[in-house]
Formats: C-alpha cells, sequence, structure tokens
C-alpha cells in the first residue's frame, strides 16, 4: 500500500508588497501561530504585520557577555592570586586593573558566541531538509515573488477555511505543500 505524503501546509502567492502586507495582518489577527512569510527583500512594516515581539537574540549575547567577562577575571585571579603567585614589589596578587584587557576580549568573543548560539538555537537551525524548498514556485520567492505558509500543525488549521482566508486576501495561487 503506497504511503499517503503528510502535507506540511498551504503556500499562498502574492504579486506584491502591498498585498502580502494586508494578507499577513489578515493571518494575524485570524490567530494563527505557525506561519511565516517568504519575500526577496524586506518589507518596511511586516514585523508589526505578523505581529512578531523583539528578538531574545540579545539576551543569548548578553549572557554570553556576562559569562566571558567573568570568565577572564577568574582565569587572572586564579592564574594570578591562587595558582602561580609570584610577590613582585610588594604589589596585590590579583589587580581588576591588570586583568581587564583579557577580560575585555573575552566578552567580545563570548558575546558573539552567545548571539549567533542563540540565533541558530531560536531559528532551530541547523535544518537539514524543509518541504518548501521541494516546492517549484517557492523558488521564485528570491526572485519577485511573496508568499504566505500556514502550517498544517496550527491549532486554529482548517484547509477550507485556511483557503478562504488567503483567497479573500488577495492569494494568487494557492498549494498544498507536502513533506
Amino acid at each position: 500500500m503506497p504511503e499517503i505524503p503528510k502535507t506540511f501546509g498551504l503556500l499562498a502567492e502574492f504579486d506584491n508588497t502591498a498585498d502580502v502586507l494586508h494578507a499577513a495582518e489578515n493571518v494575524r489577527d485570524a490567530g494563527f501561530r505557525k506561519w511565516d512569510v517568504y519575500m526577496p527583500f524586506p518589507i518596511h512594516g511586516m514585523d508589526k504585520a505578523m505581529g512578531l515581539k523583539n528578538s531574545k537574540v540579545g539576551w543569548f549575547g548578553f549572557l554570553g557577555g556576562v559569562t566571558g567577562y567573568t570568565t577572564g577575571m577568574l582565569m587572572i585571579w586564579w592564574m594570578n592570586a591562587i595558582d602561580y603567585p609570584v610577590l613582585i614589589g610588594g604589589k596585590p596578587m590579583f589587580s581588576p586593573h591588570g586583568a581587564f584587557p583579557p577580560s575585555y576580549e573575552l566578552t567580545i568573543l563570548f558575546t558573539a558566541f552567545g548571539a549567533i548560539g542563540g540565533m541558530l538555537f531560536l531559528n532551530r537551525l541547523p535544518r537539514l531538509h524543509h518541504p518548501l524548498l521541494k516546492h517549484k514556485r517557492f523558488a521564485l520567492a528570491t526572485h519577485d515573488k511573496f508568499f504566505i505558509v500556514i502550517e498544517t500543525a496550527d491549532p486554529k488549521y482548517s484547509e477550507a477555511e485556511t483557503r478562504k482566508l488567503l483567497a479573500a486576501a488577495g492569494s494568487q495561487r494557492i498549494e498544498m505543500v507536502e513533506e
């Protein structure tokens, strides 16, 4: 018995920025949670139209920076005061002034690692396969077409109702995407 392909979602195609922006507002207002907009260039106001909040990547970078600074200070303190103390001219075994340059460099390094790691984690990457990449018309998203994809995993998803919503929003083509 042949295996029935699992559906990923509905792909709606739009011709211009105004239509896709209006459609994104309609999808947001309808209460969908698992959907995305694909476009060949950034559209001003799309984040607001989709109802997106500020990114959490900055928090990952901040935590990486704090970790880097703390690591640098503890590393210099451990090396100078505990691991290999050398008394030179009656100076203290540890001074934050001397430990600042390595701590500063580690702050920058760990901030970059935190931001990159946070971006990969929040975007669920690396994802080795995405169903949209098999769809022939989706390749136009890098040229001159705009797409909205509503996933079947969304709790509000109903094929008939979702098709009506996308058609009412001005979609030129609505197609099913299979996994």
